[in-house]
């Protein structure tokens, strides 16, 4: 099968969840999450009616994702308003009930509202790996191919690509005012959002809840990382993580999802914190399960006072980490609304 190739981008047959053909790797892993037309029948919890949603697709890196923006319906022709791109934690896809209500919620209360799943993720189109040698291209630059479907990456360094054309893509919506564009990220995606606060220039302000900040990495940890990168670069084990790579532990539920420890190894959130100007707000779990607060959410919120960062660290007592999208969904929605509400939307245009 063949399509139209953008640069010298090829174009392949995707074989979904084959068996790989490197024969070090002869075992099939159970599949990995939900194919792409799953995802694209699941449906969305009932939106209100002074809100409207537009499925979007948004350009990143040569492959399709998929987005919603959400909007106030009552939304004058001349009207900018200010906007906030979303950033998902672990699995997290645009059509998961709570961010969609965040998405209403925002919209109601005068904001444009972009939820989107990363590339591999959800409804998004996938990148992909050949298990074949390539041919050379035709004169249009074309070949075909067997290809895996590269889905359910933990990929951190190129989530912040999809981060920045999902801003890019924001940028160019009407009724948007591209000088008032937030972030607001949750779980791992809190780690994306800080790291982009910091180098976005287009990024204004930012929230995070119940962030993963990698906080705590150690000797051991960038020993096994670039073992592990060395081993890749090699051919002497995949080269993307397929039948290896599953979260396991407090994280066990998230089988299907895959990381790469040797490809995210330069993404140090706490060091970039250092580069954070715009004001912050960090909503920590005052029973977090998955991780240490005082290294991760904690820990930026000390590198941000520091530096003289605008900055407020917030724990909620008496939730785990899943409490932000259960019982204290209101709450820290409250704390989210006011945050934007005085560091966005009051922002001087």
């Amino acid at each position: 099968m063949k399509r139209d190739s953008f640069g010298t981008l090829l174009v392949v047959l995707i074989t979904l969840l084959t068996l790989s053909s490197f024969p070090v790797f002869a075992q099939q892993p159970k599949r990995q999450g939900k194919t792409l037309a799953e995802s694209k029948a699941a449906t969305y919890p009932p939106l209100p009616e002074n809100v409207k949603r537009n499925p979007v697709t948004i350009w990143s890196d040569g492959t399709r994702m998929a987005g919603d923006v959400y909007r106030p319906k009552n939304i004058k022709p001349a009207d900018k308003l200010p906007a906030i791109v979303f950033v998902h934690g672990t699995g997290g896809v645009k059509k998961t009930g709570f961010s969609c209500r965040l998405g209403a919620a925002f919209a109601q209360n005068g904001y444009i509202f972009l939820n989107f799943d990363y590339r591999g993720w959800g409804e998004s189109e996938s990148k992909l790996l050949m298990l074949e040698k390539m041919p050379d291209p035709d004169e249009k630059g074309e070949v075909t191919v067997k290809a895996r479907a590269i889905r359910w990456q933990m990929d951190f360094q190129d989530q912040t690509t999809d981060i920045r054309n999902a801003i890019a893509f924001l940028s160019g919506e009407p009724y948007v005012d591209r000088d008032r564009i937030g972030l607001f990220g949750t779980s791992y995606g809190g780690g994306l959002a800080t790291w982009m606060a910091a180098y976005d220039p287009r990024v204004k302000c930012a929230a995070v809840q119940v962030p993963g900040m990698g906080g705590g990495r150690g000797p051991k940890y960038y020993e096994k990382a670039y073992g592990l990168m060395t081993r890749q670069a090699r051919g002497e084990t995949e080269p993307i993580p397929y039948e290896q790579g599953a979260p396991g532990g407090k994280m066990a539920a998230y089988a299907h999802m895959r990381y790469n420890i040797a490809k995210d190894v330069a993404f140090d959130v706490i060091r970039s914190a250092q580069d954070v100007k715009v004001p912050m707000l960090i909503i920590d779990a005052g029973k977090e399960e998955l991780m240490d607060i005082t290294k991760n959410g904690g820990r930026v919120a000390e590198v941000l006072r520091a530096k003289g960062t605008t900055v407020k660290y917030h724990v909620i007592a008496d939730i785990g980490h899943y409490g932000v999208y259960r019982e204290k969904f209101e709450d820290a929605l409250k704390m989210e609304l006011d945050w934007f509400n005085q560091h966005l939307k009051a922002r001087a245009k």
